[in-house]
């Protein structure tokens, strides 16, 4: 049975990659490969009941992480629609490539602390569309957005869902967290900025928006802009305080700026309007069904128990928990960094390694930047892949050496600094 899923999984991660080549959509392939696998594990075992009791708390856990996706590009939707984020592009002043990755860089890396991940790679990769239209010249930004996001997304208990793991299991805690890793963090994130930054040259010609300017009033775009980005900043204290998952915290964010955009729209002409309910037709749908087949499939390898034994192995094959820890972050570019954490989480209680130990500490930074390596590693590298169509080659091509190396320039650091 492991054998047929393991099969199935890597056929599906390599027809995923060469989607190019096989002209076939990489969700329909990720939700097949889920779908597959499930199927393969039920019917070789004879305990249905606990098969299914298992699809459906991995489902919950799915569920959450769809929802929030949802949710926020609705919300990055329609603060594009809006022309929201003029408020941004009309303070970057400079047409010079270098200069602005540095810029988008930067802002990505501090604004993933504060969000996640995820979310701000949605923002940022939105906000460089509105900048440029040449996707080629684009497509070096997006790369440099999913390292800085993941990046930023490590060093602090919100910004990455393996983080926040750690720091709700226990294992790290919020101030000392932040001290041990914003270092280690930046790094990897500004060895490939260096590096990508070598790779452009010249001024990039900004987009003309001026057609919208007519329709959409200043005050409307400021406050569609400043609200939306407020319910996105809304999740990690609304999750702080309440404790509920932060799929509930984008969903009022979004039902707020719903209101208001309905209350803007009230005595505006049917083909002036711009409603959330045109903002859910224009998402992108079919890079949310990736995710949760790709996601179903992770969960079914952790559900087989494949990704403990692969945890077990490597403690007891390397042994040197540094050397395991940054094997776990370059797996985590393979396969997802959550249940890999949690197999960590398993494998060594807190007895063995106490709260804030350096072996957790490690464990966050990896599994939060190890993710980069590859376009599939990351959600934030998945939802970058789904909004601008990127290849999965073209970025093992581009990103992922440049990638690879900030990882392990932080890890290095890190240690260094033991």
């Amino acid at each position: 049975m492991n054998t047929i899923i393991l099969i199935a999984f890597s056929l599906g991660y390599v027809l995923i990659a060469l989607e190019s080549k096989v002209k076939i959509n990489k969700s329909a392939i990720a939700l097949l490969t889920g779908g597959f696998v499930w199927t393969t594990y039920i019917l070789f075992k004879s305990d249905s009941e606990e098969i299914v009791q298992q699809l459906v708390e991995h489902l919950g856990n799915i569920s959450q992480i769809v929802f929030f996706l949802i949710g926020a590009m609705t919300i990055v939707e329609l603060i594009d629609s809006y022309s929201g984020f003029d408020v941004i592009t009309k303070l970057i002043k400079t047409n010079n490539k270098r200069i602005l990755l540095i810029i988008l860089s930067f802002i990505t890396f501090f604004l993933s602390s504060v969000l996640d991940n995820l979310t701000t790679t949605i923002v940022m990769v939105t906000l460089t569309r509105k900048l440029s239209n040449d996707k080629n010249e684009r497509l070096l930004f997006v790369g440099m957005i999913i390292i800085a996001a993941n990046s930023g997304g490590a060093w602090t208990p919100i910004g990455d869902v393996t983080t926040t793991m750690l720091w709700i299991g226990g294992q790290i805690t919020t101030v000392n967290i932040m001290q041990i890793l914003f270092f280690p963090s930046l790094i990897s994130m500004i060895v490939p900025l260096f590096l990508i930054s070598l790779m452009i040259k010249g001024d990039f010609i900004r987009n003309d928006d001026s057609n919208q300017e007519s329709i959409i009033l200043n005050f409307e775009k400021r406050i569609v802009f400043f609200i939306g980005i407020g319910a996105l900043i809304f999740v990690p204290f609304f999750k702080s305080l309440t404790h509920l998952p932060p799929f509930m915290g984008i969903l009022i964010g979004l039902s707020v700026l719903w209101i208001v955009t309905e209350l803007l729209n009230k005595d505006k002409a049917k083909e002036h309007k711009i409603t959330v309910t045109n903002a859910l037709r224009n998402i992108d749908i079919a890079s949310v069904l990736f995710f949760l087949g790709i996601l179903l499939a992770v969960a079914a390898l952790e559900s087989t128990s494949m990704l403990s034994s692969l945890a077990t192995t490597l403690s007891e094959s390397i042994g040197n928990y540094k050397i395991i820890a940054i094997s776990l972050g370059i797996l985590s570019a393979i396969i997802d960094n959550v249940p890999l954490v949690a197999a960590a989480m398993g494998m060594y209680d807190l007895q063995t390694f106490p709260t804030d130990h350096y072996f957790w500490e490690l464990i966050a930074y990896c599994a939060g930047t190890g993710g980069s390596i590859l376009i599939i590693g990351s959600a934030a590298g998945v939802a970058a892949m789904g909004i601008e169509k990127i290849d999965f080659f073209w970025y093992l091509k581009k990103i992922s050496l440049v990638a690879l190396i900030g990882y392990l320039s932080g890890a290095f650091f890190y240690i260094l600094l033991l």
